[in-house]
């Protein structure tokens, strides 16, 4: 039997990284190790750097791999390589850390070394954090929703960006979605890029209404959601080129609006993407070249408002903010007495767990214990929510029993889990 290798020296862009356990299993279905992810970031280092190098970034931690707990670090660990930037970010909750900023393919290497398969990167640059240089259009299909309308509603968001004045640079999510990147000018704040995400939102539903939605509420939503709430400070999402806790280990792979139309996403993977990427280089390649202005998203912003329709709710998290409406879900309903609210939508609540898989299993107990009301149920009734704690994701499982007639409808049960750890 051979020796277990504790830990492998790896000499990468002028710097000695060391690997720890390398032949730790990330991803045990693809039967890929920690020194197969680190291998492929190497290979991948001038793309990855051009989506997260240069930012801080959060770190989004798997030490045992993908079938494992994770946790976001937000601060960078004390016992560091001298080499390895950070930078001191304030958030939205008072809060302050320092976080890495990588800067070339050994930061990247020494960050995958961490257990961090993914790049979250915040859409700043370390030399000006009060001014994003890029605004992110994330398009997040409701269960469902199959990947030709994602597309559809990719090119309704590149003809409005066109429209105006706007560059956009999609990529596969490396999930279900899309994203589409617009490197701007550093003038706006992120309040600003976040209103002018909002707008764009509005402007695609406008156009496409049976395909696309900026609604925040789930119960309200169909088709694909226009998250503009991931433009607010503090919100990251997952990079070009980074690699996604999937089972396939599949990749956000940055691709060209042509060959958005005709591709699919399983084929970028850890395993092809850097054959990929050696034979074509970056489609990203020219994305720093021309930074685009937000004026004219920002006057459609104004007319919004004008018209009666302003700010929209942001996360839960966040701190009330001036002008947002009621921050409660439709499902709440209205007051009618102290104390009291009319629901607008059927809605129960099935479970709460710290692992999706749990909350999952619950949902289907659930549907064992009503079988008729299940199979009235469409994929876009059954709601899970991935809620944020302070370092760490919990899940809940809600149901929308607006397809279950009135007298069909189970009543409300007891939580099954009933754990947010």
């Amino acid at each position: 039997m051979a020796a277990k290798v504790e830990q492998e020296l790896l000499e990468i862009a002028g710097r000695e990284v060391a690997i720890s356990n390398p032949g730790k299993l990330l991803f045990p279905q693809a039967r890929l190790t920690k020194l197969d992810l680190v291998h492929y970031y190497i290979a991948v280092a001038e793309g990855a750097l051009r989506g997260a190098g240069g930012r801080p970034n959060v770190l989004v931690r798997y030490p045992n791999g993908v079938g494992g707990e994770f946790f976001f670090q937000k601060r960078a660990p004390d016992k560091r390589p001298e080499w390895i930037e950070v930078v001191q970010i304030h958030f939205p909750s008072g809060n302050v850390a320092e976080e890495v900023v990588p800067r070339d393919a050994g930061a990247l290497a020494w960050m995958a070394n961490l257990g961090c398969i993914e790049l979250h990167p915040h859409p700043v640059r370390s030399d000006d954090l009060d001014h994003p240089d890029e605004l992110r259009v994330d398009l997040d299909p409701v269960p469902g929703v199959e990947w030709p309308q994602i597309r559809e509603v990719a090119g309704v968001v590149e003809a409005v960006l066109h429209d105006f004045g706007l560059v956009g640079w999609p990529k596969t999510s490396g999930s279900r979605g899309i994203h589409v990147l617009v490197r701007i000018e550093r003038r706006w704040t992120f309040d600003e890029v976040r209103r002018a995400a909002l707008a764009l939102a509005r402007e695609v539903e406008r156009r496409a209404p049976d395909l696309a939605t900026s609604k925040w509420w789930k119960e309200e939503r169909h088709g694909v959601f226009i998250d503009y709430n991931q433009n607010a400070k503090d919100r990251t999402v997952a990079s070009a080129y980074s690699v996604r806790p999937k089972p396939d280990a599949r990749v956000s792979a940055p691709v060209t609006w042509k060959e958005l139309q005709s591709c699919d996403p399983a084929d970028f993977t850890l395993k092809t993407v850097p054959a990929r990427f050696a034979s074509i280089g970056d489609p990203h390649e020219r994305i720093d070249a021309e930074p685009c202005s937000l004026e004219k998203l920002l006057e459609l912003s104004a007319r919004h408002e004008r018209d009666g329709e302003g700010d929209a709710p942001w996360p839960p998290h966040y701190r009330k903010q001036a002008g947002e409406p009621r921050r409660a879900p439709p499902s709440v309903g209205a007051k009618t007495a102290p104390a009291k609210r009319v629901p607008k939508m059927p809605l129960i609540e099935i479970g709460r767990a710290g692992k999706e898989s749990e909350v999952l299993a619950g949902l289907e107990r659930w549907k064992a214990r009503h079988p008729k009301a299940a199979a009235l149920l469409e994929p876009a009734d059954v709601l899970v929510d991935k809620m944020r704690g302070r370092s760490s994701l919990w899940y809940r499982v809600r149901l929308n029993l607006q397809h279950v007639p009135a007298r069909q409808r189970p009543k409300q049960e007891p939580l099954d889990p009933d754990s947010e750890s």
